[in-house]
């Protein structure tokens, strides 16, 4: 398993269209994917559990990863969500 903290830096924010390719983005491990922030814990493939969370720009985060492509999912969901769009 790898945590590793991050800080969300999507400039829309995350409204529908950044949480579908956020949860495409994760779909693509075989790792399970989660975001901690606070005191909640949501998989980052499920559209429903992401819609949930209210994350702002600068928001930080940790992004959990367990399995056989742990790194490469920490990776590329680090990417997505500390990417400047």
């Amino acid at each position: 398993m790898i945590k590793k903290p991050i800080t969300f830096k999507l400039n829309e924010g995350l409204d529908a269209r950044p949480i579908a390719l956020l949860v495409q983005e994760a779909n693509q491990y075989a790792s399970t994917v989660y975001i901690e922030l606070e005191n909640k814990k949501i998989n980052a493939k499920s559209i429903m559990g992401m819609m949930s969370l209210q994350l702002g720009n600068g928001e930080k985060l940790t992004v959990v990863a367990d399995g056989e492509d742990e790194e490469a999912a920490i990776e590329g969901v680090e990417n997505f969500l500390a990417s400047k769009n």
